[in-house]
């Protein structure tokens, strides 16, 4: 295996971050003030980095293509954000805080950034409550806590069904106070199109002003990309129809290293496909698992019948009913992790037992939880969540159970970053869902949110400036320098090819084929065959876009339709590399199931000896295989083996 330069502090494993923190290089605020930060997106990692090192000194520059900063993805999150408060008296601790995650990735993160994560836990919500957010409370006034997959403790930290929201407004008041001083600008509508490297060291950013089309140069000391993950490279998902990859791929074409992009998620939570002209899925937070007990007809008549309508869910009595995540996990039950739920609820509609109209669909069912506790305690806890499925689905949660299907929710895999969130390019960084660092093969429910603040408070404020105190002697560059010049006609060639194509299809005719085949093929499960056989699909989908796309409009205005377009010619370069990277893999760990690879009882069967590794693809050049390299994970403090739910 390569060597790889993780940059992990050296000593016991609970005294790393405690180490860095001691040893690494700081700069004075006379220097702050002459270096420029460049921060893309504005969810809760770029929010919170801008206004942390916004009041460090740094000049920042933050950039979106949302109209608002306050319009990024983070703000759908539902159910809550992780801490080893260990208030409810349960038994957690920041271990088992780092325990339970390293397990529900299945083993395949780094522990060092693990347990950093599980270590700034607990001052993310001191902060936050510092900040105002309205975390639900107790009688007493105490913060409340519930739970989430993958974990026997309550540690869960929430605000009803909004916790992303709230969090999110108390990052964005931070980054407006920062932005009233005047040290940081914001430019809304505006998307990054690519990095620009001088010396080996990211130095700036061409930029597109979505509302006039014009290509825009900024320099920076450093450049910071917080831009989400890419799970709308499967079309349908929970994510905003905006989310996209390019920012990443840009970067990575550019010579960032890629890691494990096969590791994503499928949400088991969700409301099912309901239509062909469907544009995105609807997310039914984790937290009601908590309350809600997941379950089939345990007779196949019965389910045929509800398929049919000819009887409904509140006729099956008890006893005729499977409570399949109670009965194959008993411990945890209807709190297992993600990934093992989703294809326990895939096992069982395959087998003929699903419900709704295509027999896509499991029940969630709140009826014994609302018979226990009242009507109004599930209302409190879950009011927002009950009503926004009613409206989709036109049925009422509190009378008959809701119906639900996995679909892809996240993405683990990002790009490669060291202990510091350094890429392997100087000077360019890597926060929250885009890089790959925290959650292995399969993240936690609630740890999202978590990574994000923590990386953007609690981590880059230190991690960056032992990086930028060997630049203060650099003078602002300008931005007439020729790699600017060169990376501006790179972007403008290519926006120019685009729209040069007049063909056909529509955006979104080639965006589904591209979804429908990564699902069908890369989705659930995965096997050898069906892998190949994606590529070679994805590649002559590629051909058939660059020369019959349809794209409207104008190149010098708002364009939509090019946004699309820009956007989903990265997706069908890294959809390629998502299934190259799964058929790589000959083994199943979390959210990476590999048919060949299961137990007798149907769980994923990991390959440690081969396997134990970061897969970082390396760019080589367009149609050219990308170049494989391994950064080896070294387990210390936790003892590897399959995991057990049961």
């Amino acid at each position: 295996m390569q060597k790889f330069n993780s940059k992990v502090p050296k000593g016991p494993l609970t005294e790393k971050w405690s180490s860095f923190k001691d040893s690494g290089k700081l700069v004075n605020p006379p220097n702050k003030r002459k270096l420029d930060i460049i921060i893309i997106g504005t969810g809760l990692a770029g929010a919170s980095a801008a206004a942390s090192l916004a009041e460090l000194g740094f000049n920042v520059k933050v950039f979106c293509y949302q109209d608002s900063p306050r319009r990024a993805h983070s703000i759908a999150a539902q159910g809550g954000i992780n801490a080893a408060k260990n208030y409810p008296n349960d038994g957690d601790s920041i271990y088992r805080l780092f325990y339970d995650t390293i397990k529900g990735g299945d083993y395949r993160a780094r522990e060092s950034n693990v347990y950093r994560l599980a270590e700034v836990s607990n001052t993310i919500i001191d902060q936050c409550v510092a900040q105002g957010v309205p975390f639900a409370r107790e009688y007493s006034g105490l913060l409340e806590n519930r739970s989430f997959g993958g974990a026997q403790v309550s540690r869960t930290f929430y605000a009803r069904g909004q916790t992303g929201q709230q969090l999110l407004l108390g990052a964005y008041g931070s980054l407006c106070r920062q932005i009233k001083l005047g040290n940081v600008k914001l430019y809304h509508r505006h998307e990054m199109a690519d990095v620009v490297i001088i010396d080996n060291k990211a130095r700036g950013v061409i930029v597109r002003n979505l509302v006039t089309g014009e290509l825009e140069r900024y320099f920076g000391h450093a450049v910071v990309l917080a831009t989400g993950g890419y799970g709308n490279v499967f079309y349908l998902s929970t994510n905003a129809m905006g989310c996209n990859t390019s920012a990443i791929w840009k970067v990575y074409k550019k010579g960032a290293y890629f890691a494990n992009p096969c590791y994503t998620q499928i949400h088991p939570t969700c409301i099912p496909v309901h239509g062909d002209y469907q544009s995105k899925l609807t997310l039914m937070s984790e937290s009601l698992r908590n309350d809600g007990r997941i379950w089939v007809p345990a007779d196949i008549e019965d389910a045929k019948k509800l398929r049919a309508k000819t009887l409904k869910a509140v006729d099956i009595p008890e006893e005729k009913r499977d409570y399949f995540l109670e009965r194959r996990y008993p411990t945890y039950g209807n709190l297992v992790p993600r990934d093992v739920a989703s294809r326990a609820s895939k096992e069982r509609c395959d087998a003929g037992f699903g419900v709704n109209e295509t027999g896509l669909a499991v029940f969630l069912d709140f009826s014994e939880a609302i018979e226990r506790l009242g009507k109004n305690v599930i209302e409190e806890r879950y009011g927002n969540l009950f009503q926004m499925y009613h409206k989709i689905v036109d049925e009422d949660p509190y009378k008959n159970p809701m119906m639900i299907y996995p679909a892809v929710h996240y993405t683990m895999g990002g790009l490669w970053v060291d202990y510091e969130l350094m890429t392997n390019i100087q000077g360019l960084y890597a926060l929250g869902e885009c890089n790959f660092s925290d959650h292995g093969a399969n993240r936690l429910g609630a740890s999202a949110l978590m990574q994000g603040l923590a990386d953007g408070y609690f981590v880059l404020p230190y991690t960056i400036q032992n990086y930028l105190a060997d630049e203060i002697k650099v003078p602002r560059m300008s931005t007439d320098l020729p790699e600017f010049v060169e990376a501006e006609n790179n972007v403008r060639a290519q926006i120019v090819k685009l729209m040069s194509i007049k063909g056909s299809r529509t955006v979104d005719y080639f965006h589904k084929l591209l979804g429908t085949i990564l699902w069908e093929y890369v989705g659930m499960a995965r096997n050898e065959k069906g892998l190949e056989k994606a590529i070679e699909l994805i590649k002559k989908l590629r051909e058939e876009f660059w020369v019959d796309v349809m794209i409207p409009g104008e190149i010098n205005a708002m364009n939509v339709e090019l946004e699309k377009a820009w956007r989903l010619a990265d997706f069908l370069e890294l959809g390629e590399l998502l299934a190259r990277d799964a058929l790589h893999r000959n083994e199943s760990c979390g959210g990476h199931f590999r048919e060949e690879y299961q137990t007798e009882e149907g769980e994923a069967l990991r390959n440690d000896d081969d396997f134990r590794y970061v897969a970082a693809w390396e760019y080589t050049g367009d149609n050219k295989e990308p170049k494989l390299n391994k950064e080896e994970l070294i387990f210390e403090n936790i003892e590897l083996k399959q995991r057990v739910y049961k």
